[in-house]
């Protein structure tokens, strides 16, 4: 046989093989050749919500306020530091860690009326856009 006859053959059947290689096993190939996620925290993406927001200022009664950080893409970060703040009234805690949701919460109260603004900020150095309020009366 020719040896350009056979260098062309190898060429063909290799590229056969990757081609055969491609349509029946693409998912194991996906999965080395795709991109891994981003799973730092966005400051837009991610929510703060309060419940209810109208306390009130009696010391018992409780304003849940929930933190879901996201990455740009919307997925959950999970094991991330989150400190919250507020303005007025008392937080059960403001050191707190996300849980596989993406999650974190703590309890607002307070003996006095008034409106506690509530900010976040995560790992340090990402403030959330968003803030909140709770009027305490």
């Amino acid at each position: 046989m020719d040896k350009k006859l056979g260098g062309l053959m190898l060429v063909f059947f290799l590229l056969f093989s990757v081609f055969v290689t491609i349509v029946f096993f693409n998912k194991p190939i996906a999965q080395f050749t795709r991109a891994k996620e981003d799973y730092t925290a966005s400051a837009e993406s991610s929510l703060l919500f309060a419940y209810p927001l109208l306390v009130k200022a009696d010391g018992v009664s409780k304003s849940s306020v929930n933190v879901f950080i996201r990455s740009t893409k919307g997925i959950p970060v999970k094991n991330q530091k989150v400190t919250v703040t507020t303005t007025f009234g008392t937080l059960s805690d403001t050191e707190l860690t996300t849980d596989e949701q993406g999650k974190a919460s703590t309890q607002l109260t307070s003996t006095q009326t008034g409106v506690a603004s509530i900010e976040v900020l995560v790992g340090g150095i990402t403030k959330l856009t968003q803030k909140l309020s709770v009027k305490f009366e």
